[in-house]
């Protein structure tokens, strides 16, 4: 798993430092550069950006390096010039001690762009300086084939001092309906709500009961429900933007209507994998997943005789 260090991790960084300085020197804002990457089909949001040129990750994707080569044009650097400045990509295990680059937690039909006006004007400085230690979903689908409970459980650990806030995204089952509520239940308060009625998306500020010293763990809680009429349900999906030591998932269906077919499936990097899975006593469908890259995990279901979304 990933510790982050709490020193200013750029000062070690010339790919961080060259980039940050480019941007210095061109006056270009870096909303307008996300601008300028979306117009040349290699697009990168906001919040990576920013943790591009603070140090906090590196791309290392193949669409990223696509992406730096066009921020090299933008800038009028020599071809190669940011990309020989990167390091090498780094091992995925629990003795990593940078993080991988994060990726955009949003909805399967959204882009970058999306998650940045659902995150906008939130503090995400505290993002990659929280842990993921567990991760644990809990899905109760109803006699109706739809969701009745989503309830999250997060075990994090600062790795500095201050951390005081999550910020939790999440969707409805579709892009033509409403967004869901996020409600904090453990350890955590309401602060601002954020929604792109656009998408259907929603970003919620968690406030942490008090702000975390270094290398303190807190475990948090919240529910995630739908407005009513809730859409029919056929999948479960977690979007890890860095990397997460356990995630447990669980849907538990009611026995009155069980799926025909259910399937985990996990998509890292563009690729997907997916594998079926069966039904417990209790007719709940689980995945355990540990020390994952950033990536989406998810779990899906048919109701009927056609499977074509697993």
């Amino acid at each position: 798993m990933t510790d982050v260090p709490s020193a200013d991790p750029a000062a070690a960084e010339p790919f961080a430092e060259t980039l940050r300085a480019a941007i210095h020197a061109s006056g270009i804002t870096l909303d307008r550069v996300a601008e300028r990457l979306r117009e040349r089909g290699t697009p990168v949001s906001l919040a990576t950006l920013s943790y591009w040129q603070s140090g906090r990750s590196q791309p290392e994707r193949a669409k990223s390096l696509a992406a730096v080569a066009n921020l090299e044009a933008l800038f009028g650097l020599p071809a190669g010039h940011l990309v020989r400045l990167l390091d090498e990509p780094k091992p995925r295990g629990r003795n990593v001690h940078r993080p991988l680059e994060p990726i955009d937690s949003v909805a399967p039909w959204a882009d970058d762009e999306a998650y940045d006006r659902v995150v906008g004007g939130f503090d995400l400085s505290g993002d990659s300086h929280l842990s993921r230690l567990l991760v644990h979903d809990v899905v109760v689908i109803g006699a109706d084939r739809t969701k009745i409970l989503q309830r999250t459980r997060h075990v994090l650990r600062a790795e500095k001092d201050g951390v005081d806030r999550w910020i939790a995204v999440g969707w409805n089952e579709g892009k033509d309906e409403p967004s869901p509520d996020i409600v904090p239940l453990r350890n955590c308060r309401l602060g601002r709500v954020n929604r792109d009625e656009r998408t259907g998306q929603v970003a919620t500020e968690l406030l942490f009961d008090h702000p975390l010293a270094k290398r303190e763990t807190i475990v948090i809680e919240h529910d995630m429900t739908c407005p009513s009429p809730r859409p029919l349900a056929v999948d479960h999906e977690r979007v890890g933007r860095f990397p997460v030591r356990d995630l447990l998932m669980e849907v538990r269906f009611d026995p009155a209507a069980l799926p025909v077919r259910i399937a985990r499936c996990y998509e890292i990097d563009g690729k997907e994998r997916v594998k079926a899975l069966t039904l417990d006593s209790t007719h709940t469908a689980h995945v355990l997943g540990m020390d994952l890259a950033p990536g989406r995990y998810g779990i899906r279901w048919s109701w009927g005789p056609s499977a074509e979304r697993v």
